[in-house]
Order: structure tokens, then C-alpha cells, then sequence
């Protein structure tokens, strides 16, 4: 069975841009099914802000047919290297909305998770380049509410220009992140991310789009000193996550 990680770590500039623009294939990494690397991006901020894209911050999501390739990959790779230095976790695929072409996606969900189950979620947009006003004008209430979220413990951003941006979150369970989706949080104008999506189903923003949940199997690292990014489950499922 495949396995999804997700990196972030900080580089030099030319490395950075080397990452960015030569990326990861399956043809020059063993291993890999499919990757994306970006640029990291504070959610949140303005438009036109220094913060807004964080060049030296790279960002990978990758599939990978299994563990071994994961470790391979870390310690022999050069980029590997870099982002061994980092924070990533492994995911194992629980659910997927809309699509992209290039990951190969299991055909069947996992819907055994219970509601108090750390749960992540990852977006992937292939944005219509007219669109993208729209986009920011929706999508920055959307990125506040998930930054400000107290069901978060990491929420950042990320893309690769011109047409490609992402969101990650770590939720400490479940059914915070469905209250999200839902617009049920306990929190000021929770409907944010439900107007979006109604939105975006009148006009789409993105030629594909895509958001698949995850349970984290693993966690290694730190970012920006923090770690136990991933929460334990608030039931006793311990042994499940893969996590002490």
C-alpha cells in the first residue's frame, strides 16, 4: 500500500529554487509515485505582504509505494537530505474530494476513523487564471478561520507559481475538522469555509482541485521548535496512529 508524507523545511534560496523548478519525479527518484513542491505561504496574510510567499521555505507532498522509498529517499538524496533536516509526517489515505491527474489515488475510502482521531487535511488546486481575485476574495476568510481554528495545531500554505496553491492542516481530531467543513465550530463567522465551497460550486476557481484527509502514522522533526506537532487521540486508539 502507498504511503503519503509531508515535508517542510528551510533551505538557502538557490536551493530552494533548484527544488522548485527541477522537481521530483518519478523518473529521476525511485519510489516516488507523484510529488509537488512549493514554496511556503503564510495563510492569513496580505496579498501583497514580504510573509505572504516564503521563498527559502520549501514544501513537499509526495506518494511513495512504501516506507522503504521514504527512507531511501531521506538519506541518500541530496533534496532528501535537506528535508531529512525538516519536519514530515506519514500519512496513511483516509478520504478524497474533487481530483488531480497525477497522484494515484485508492479507489476505496477508509471510513474507520473515529470522531476523536487527529486527522489531517491537504488541498491541491490547479487555479483558473482569471479566477484567481475570486479565489483570494473567498479564500482568505477561509485561510484565517483554519489558522485561527482551536481544532488546528499546524495550518499553513503553500504554492508554486503561476497556476498551483495548497493547504495543510493537523487537526487534533476529526469532528473539529468536519465542524469546520460544516460551519458548526464554536467560533466568530463559522460559515466561512461553507460560503466558499458554495462559491466555488457556482464558479469554479480551478480546472482541478482536489482535498483528501489523512491519518498520521508518524511524525519526525521539529518546525520552528515546536514538536508533537500530531495530538494524541482524545479516545484510547494509541496503538492505531502508529504514535507513542
Amino acid at each position: 500500500m502507498s504511503v503519503f508524507t509531508y515535508h517542510l523545511a528551510k533551505t538557502s534560496i538557490l536551493s530552494a529554487l533548484t527544488a522548485l523548478w527541477n522537481p521530483l519525479t518519478s523518473k529521476n527518484t525511485s519510489g516516488l509515485i507523484h510529488a509537488e513542491c512549493m514554496a511556503g505561504m503564510t495563510l492569513g496574510s496580505p496579498v501583497f505582504s514580504p510573509s505572504r510567499i516564503l521563498i527559502r521555505q520549501i514544501v513537499l507532498f509526495a506518494q511513495w509505494e512504501n516506507e522503504k522509498a521514504i527512507d531511501d529517499f531521506l538519506a541518500n538524496d541530496r533534496f532528501g537530505k535537506i528535508l531529512a533536516k525538516g519536519w514530515y509526517t506519514r500519512l496513511k489515505y483516509l478520504r478524497q474530494w474533487g481530483f488531480v491527474d497525477e497522484f494515484d489515488i485508492p479507489k476505496e475510502p477508509d471510513d474507520s476513523v473515529e470522531p476523536g482521531t487527529p486527522v489531517v487535511a491537504f488541498t491541491l488546486a490547479r487555479m483558473r487564471l482569471p479566477q484567481v481575485p475570486r479565489f483570494i476574495h473567498w479564500g482568505r476568510p477561509v485561510e484565517k478561520l483554519v489558522r485561527d481554528h482551536p481544532g488546528t495545531t499546524l495550518a499553513l500554505a503553500a504554492i508554486r507559481l503561476p497556476r498551483t496553491v495548497s493547504t495543510f492542516s493537523v487537526w487534533k481530531s476529526q469532528k473539529d475538522m468536519q465542524d469546520m467543513v460544516r460551519g458548526h465550530s464554536a467560533v466568530p463567522q463559522p460559515r466561512r469555509h461553507a460560503d466558499a465551497m458554495k462559491e466555488r460550486d457556482r464558479k469554479d476557481f480551478h480546472f482541478q482541485f482536489t482535498t483528501l484527509r489523512f491519518k498520521p502514522i508518524s511524525e519526525h522533526g521539529s518546525w520552528e521548535g515546536r514538536t508533537d506537532i500530531i495530538p494524541k487521540p482524545t479516545f484510547d486508539d494509541r496503538n492505531e496512529t502508529g504514535l507513542p
